[in-house]
């Protein structure tokens, strides 16, 4: 199974169309998104392809492949957009042997924990950084931003393949990060 992770599109059009090219690509049978959809944020630039209605357009044609968390910057107002349930806070999936716990990352993430057990997984976004590390025993991953990167990383999501993760940027070259 191949699964593609990815956060924070903040309603960029371009991103979203990349994003959905690589998930073709990737033959990714599911795509999970960890919030922040359709709407840049107050805290973020508009990006110049801004276009939430064009990306709920392009999201909605994958809707049967799609499982997605809220973040801090999704609505209800958006979920009237959207053709596939966003507004969940969290949700929890099994990776072959691991308890997978997603979530946007504003109220669970690397600095608050979820109830989670050694060896269990915590997807999250949020932070717009590419994550693979490990605290307590917890695998703290997050795919990165594929329109507001931060930290010197092009736009980035994480793919999930053969029981292995790997960052992925939007050409679909493997990085490393930590």
């Amino acid at each position: 199974m191949t699964i593609l992770f990815a956060s924070d599109i903040h309603g960029s059009a371009g991103a979203c169309r990349a994003l959905l090219s690589r998930r073709e690509a990737e033959g990714a049978q599911t795509l999970i998104l960890l919030g922040d959809l359709l709407y840049h944020g107050p805290r973020n630039p508009v990006p110049s392809d801004y276009d939430p209605k064009a990306v709920a357009a392009m999201l909605n044609g994958v809707k049967e492949r799609i499982l997605c968390v809220r973040g801090n910057c999704d609505a209800e107002v958006d979920q009237m957009l959207l053709e596939f349930p966003a507004l969940a806070d969290y949700a929890m999936l099994w990776l072959d042997d691991h308890r997978a716990f997603l979530t946007h990352g504003h109220v669970f993430g690397p600095e608050h924990l979820p109830p989670l057990s050694p060896g269990d997984l915590l997807l999250s976004g949020h932070t717009h950084l590419p994550t693979n590390r490990e605290k307590d025993g917890i695998c703290l991953l997050n795919p990165g931003s594929v329109t507001f990167p931060k930290g010197g990383m092009p736009p980035t999501y994480l793919l999930y393949e053969d029981g292995r993760f790997s960052h992925r940027t939007l050409s679909g070259a493997e990085i490393k990060v930590e």
